[in-house]
């Protein structure tokens, strides 16, 4: 499940977290949002982002053979 959650401090400041979400596709979906909050002072980037997606693929072969008693 993808979740973002931000956090607003007294100060003005607003803490984002993003969950959910592999890869670098997460800032495809803060962008818009960061861009009407203000200037990003900072990003750390969490072990989902650096994670691959999974690719499943699957094939089977099957044969029949039969004796020639």
């Amino acid at each position: 499940m993808e979740t973002l959650e931000f956090v607003i401090y007294p100060d003005g400041r607003v803490q984002e977290k993003v969950t959910g979400i592999v890869g670098s596709s997460c800032a495809e979906v803060t962008a818009a949002i960061e861009s009407r909050l203000g200037i990003v002072l900072t990003q750390e980037q969490t072990s989902e982002y650096f994670a691959q997606p999974v690719q499943q693929s699957a094939s089977v072969e099957t044969r029949a053979s039969f004796s020639e008693w």
